[in-house]
């Protein structure tokens, strides 16, 4: 195959939109529920972020001029995953338990939501994988650069750098930030970096197999030509093996593309079963064959070629063009994977943690000084641009860094300097999930004197260039010899600044005490698998739950809100009304909204709506002995009295909810017999005086229409009452026969608004023509009539001066939610337990025309098609929400089926 520039780019635009459909594909899927796409497959997959361009190219590279020293990279990720299993599974369910958006979100919840310490973890992760995506940039541009024609200027393979990292800005824009997840999963990235973590594979293993029996002519004679090349000489250095696994096995922790797949993007922490073996199964597959390239290329090809593209340059020489593009799609696949989860992740920290709280400050306080910019405005749309803007500014300081270095000639030495910068979060990281006893100032502290360190001994030398003398003439500033170490300098950078980011972080901590909240998140961290979290305790409220609906509504979404609030409305034996502002709320809440923008963000967004401190005096004496016997029996005792306050609650509520019914139904009772009666008399009155007539003729024939037409009303109205006395019986007794037909949404809707009747009535309705183009199985005549009674009780009780309804849809995994809402004053909290229950009439008892039927019938309607149908409250008016079951489709495709 004649490979040309031309092509290669035809080429990766042909790969870059298979990889969008599949993950549009794999977005769908993961919507409708799809197992496959939250697999333990697909987990270990998409783990191989790990295994980059440096891993890819580099690592050949690394093996032609250091020997086995490349296996380094490997091993630490491979003991980890093997020797400290419990450890990764202790970080995965911290990470569901507290809705841990990424490593920043991680320590600064476990050291009291310290958002300053999430800036100092977030700017450490920028500056420290900023080198990292840049070496992803040199990697394509140099592969790129191989099949150039001869003459192409460095410019021009410089300005596709550009357009690499436009393109790669795009792809993670509109799939890491199209929408505001609670868990910060994104399935459709995950899907795609899974195809792409198999074609790497494939693509490396295919040109190790070629090299082994294609070139070489078989196992033994590779084996023969290794023992005799340059490489077979290299001689260990068990100093620098130790420290390179290290700083290996705490990449693949602290990196915050690793943090983002091992933690945020797992969904059950039973995938690291598998992922123990099959990941260094894996990293084993990815270089089993890198030694056998190595020393092929340095045997075959000229002297002074690049051996980090020996991958590439090995097949070209060999005239095997397709293999050589299957190996430029491996290398192009490792690099664009690591910048898309290197880019979310991070825009996801500078979002959550630099952006929104400079947002909120920003926003106009009240006389309190309490933020209000969290129950107005549209949070969601400036979580997302803050996260896009934040992805460009990422890329292109990536890009800019590419461009200040020029590349280096081993991509390796780019991807050490990354590893050594990241593992300075792992101390506060290790001692935080292990000790109690680890302070906020002692964790930044750390992490601060480890980052300087790291920035002088290993930044400064790669951008400033080597130095001779160290500043101010002071020789042991030297950044190649601090401290007058003369040793390796790989070595002695990260020893010197995790050393003293160790005793710095272990000396303040003694010296300093943890604050209250500090105190609070320690056992929720050190504890979480043999003790229950540490009792919350909260001053005052000075919020109501429906300043906290509406914030949550701004970040969660309206439906994702409501189901929050609703679950601990029934937890609290209140079903039909907001919940009570308890502990318990506002620890569930923070917890939803942390998933979103993060924990120290959400923190400050609830405190600042109830406007109380978050630890009490009662919290302060609560967590001043440590010792785990006593916290465990305040626990089970807070526990045990809540429980007792609830169930008498329950009681109470019971109580009166029974003596509102009996009072209703003797009020029933009463109007059934007024409701017979009534109608009865009418008809024989006047029955008897139309038969009076036949004998004296005294009644005019309009007289004897218009009494005809009394008799036929108040058969009619009698009918009515009789009908749903008994179809509220059939639908008790379980005897309704439904006929159940595929039917679209709006077909329904438009037969109910018709047969209602609201022009006459004086309702104005607003629908989703859109949204109601869906088609599901159900019985349409029993559908219908549950939304004719809900618009008729919306004409009848709707008190706004311009009365209206809106008719909201929305499709949702298992099925469809249609919401009723009106314009008017709602329902009173005290009725909104009452209104499904038989017999309940809000209004005059004694009015005619109604026996409080007409919602208890719609609830045994909703239950037998197997939905239910519940009030909303909250928003405004009275709104009813339904819930029908099924698979829905659009009409569209429904056509397209058929």
């Amino acid at each position: 195959m004649n490979l040309t520039f031309n092509l290669l780019v035809a080429v990766c635009l042909a790969y870059v939109t298979f990889l969008f459909v599949v993950a549009f594909a794999g977005e769908r899927a993961a919507a409708k529920g799809r197992s496959l796409m939250r697999g333990p497959t697909i987990y270990t997959l998409s783990l191989s972020i790990y295994c980059t361009a440096w891993t890819f190219y580099g690592a050949v590279g690394y093996a032609a001029r250091s020997g086995l020293e490349f296996m380094t990279i490997y091993l630490g990720p491979t003991l980890v995953f093997i020797g400290w299993w419990w450890g990764l599974r202790k970080l995965v369910r911290i990470g569901r338990a507290e809705r841990i958006t990424s490593i920043a979100d991680m320590i600064s919840s476990r050291y009291g939501k310290s958002n300053l310490l999430a800036v100092i973890v977030t700017l450490l992760a920028v500056v420290g994988t900023t080198p990292y995506i840049a070496l992803q940039l040199q990697s394509v541009t140099l592969s790129f650069g191989v099949f150039a024609a001869p003459g192409t200027q460095a410019s021009e393979l410089t300005g596709l750098a550009f357009w690499v990292a436009c393109g790669l800005a795009v792809f993670t824009i509109l799939f890491g930030t199209r929408k505001l997840d609670i868990g910060e999963r994104h399935d459709g990235i995950v899907s795609a970096i899974a195809v792409e973590a198999v074609v790497k594979l494939v693509a490396l293993l295919s040109v190790g197999a070629f090299v082994v029996w294609g070139i070489n002519g078989g196992a033994a004679a590779t084996g023969e030509a290794i023992a005799t090349s340059p490489v077979a000489n290299w001689t260990a250095v068990p100093g620098r093996w130790a420290g390179l696994i290290f700083v290996s096995g705490a990449a693949v922790i602290c990196l915050p593309r690793m943090f983002q797949v091992l933690v945020v993007e797992n969904s059950d922490e039973r995938h690291l079963v598998t992922a123990s073996w099959a990941f260094p199964a894996y990293l084993m597959a990815m270089c089993i064959f890198v030694v056998p390239i190595a020393v092929t290329g340095l045997a075959r090809l000229p002297a002074g070629s690049n051996p980090d593209l020996f991958v590439l340059t090995l097949p070209l020489a060999e005239g095997q063009g397709g293999l050589a593009l299957l190996a430029f799609l491996g290398g192009f696949s490792s690099a664009t994977s690591m910048v898309i989860v290197a880019s979310v992740a991070l825009a996801t920290m500078l979002s959550n943690h630099v952006v929104m709280p400079l947002w909120l400050a920003a926003q106009n306080r009240d006389g309190r000084g309490h933020t209000q910019a969290s129950i107005s405005g549209d949070v969601r749309g400036v979580v997302l641009r803050a996260r896009r803007a934040s992805i460009l500014v990422v890329l292109a300081m990536g890009y800019l860094y590419f461009l200040a270095t020029g590349g280096t000639a081993a991509l390796a030495s780019i991807g050490l300097i990354s590893f050594v910068g990241m593992a300075q979060v792992l101390p506060a990281l290790g001692f935080g999930l292990f000790w109690t006893g680890a302070t906020r100032l002692g964790a930044a502290a750390g992490i601060v004197t480890g980052f300087f360190i790291w920035a002088w001994t290993m930044l400064v030398p790669v951008l400033a260039g080597p130095t001779t003398v160290g500043p101010f003439g002071i020789e042991w500033l030297r950044p190649e010899a601090p401290f007058g170490l003369t040793g390796d300098p790989l070595l002695s950078a990260m020893i010197l600044s995790l050393g003293l980011n160790t005793f710095v972080l272990c000396l303040t901590s003694l010296l300093t005490r943890p604050t209250p909240m500090e105190q609070l998140q320690a056992p929720r961290f050190v504890q979480v698998f043999d003790r229950t979290a540490a009792p919350r305790g909260r001053r005052s409220y000075h919020a109501g739950a429906e300043e906290l609906l509406i914030m949550a509504q701004r970040i969660l979404g309206a439906s994702e809100a409501q189901e929050v609030f609703a679950a601990e409305s029934r937890a609290q034996g209140r079903p039909s009304d907001l919940p009570e502002t308890t502990p318990d709320l506002l620890d569930r809440l923070e917890r939803k909204l942390a998933g979103s923008v993060g924990a120290a963000t959400a923190h400050a967004m609830v405190t600042g709506i109830t406007g109380d401190a978050a630890v009490s005096v009662e919290d302060l004496l609560a967590v001043a002995d440590e010792t785990a016997q006593i916290m465990d029996y305040s626990a089970r005792l807070e526990a045990s009295s809540a429980e007792l306050v609830r169930t008498a609650g329950e009681l109470r509520a019971a109580n009166d909810k029974l003596t509102a019914l009996g009072h209703q139904k003797d009020a029933f009772l009463s109007q059934v017999s007024h409701e017979l009666r009534t109608p009865m008399t009418s008809i024989r009155a006047f029955s008897e005086i139309l038969r009076g007539d036949e004998a004296d003729g005294r009644v005019s024939d309009a007289d004897r229409a218009r009494y005809a037409g009394i008799i036929l009303d108040e058969s009619e109205r009698l009918t009515r009452l009789l009908d749903d006395l008994l179809d509220l019986s059939v639908l008790e007794s379980g005897q309704v026969v439904l006929n159940p037909a595929d039917v679209t949404l709006r077909t329904v809707i438009d037969r109910a608004v018709t047969a209602a009747g609201t022009v006459s009535l004086g309702l104005r309705i607003d629908r989703d023509p859109e949204g109601e183009d869906v088609t599901l199985r159900t019985d349409p005549d029993r559908l219908s009539q549950v939304f004719i009674n809900l618009i008729t009780n919306a004409a009848k009780y709707c008190d706004a001066d311009d009365p209206a309804l809106r008719i909201a849809v929305m499709a949702v995994a298992d099925g469809v939610i249609v919401d009723f809402t009106d314009n008017g004053s709602g329902i009173a909290a005290t009725d909104r337990g009452l209104i499904f229950e038989k017999f309940a009439r809000l209004s005059d008892q004694t009015a005619a025309g109604s026996a409080g039927l007409g919602l208890a019938i719609c609830r045994e309607v909703m239950a037998r098609l197997g939905g239910s149908i519940d009030y909303l409250p909250g928003q405004g008016g009275a709104a009813f929400r339904l819930r029908l079951p099924g698979e829905t489709r659009t009409a569209g495709t429904a056509r397209a089926a058929e």
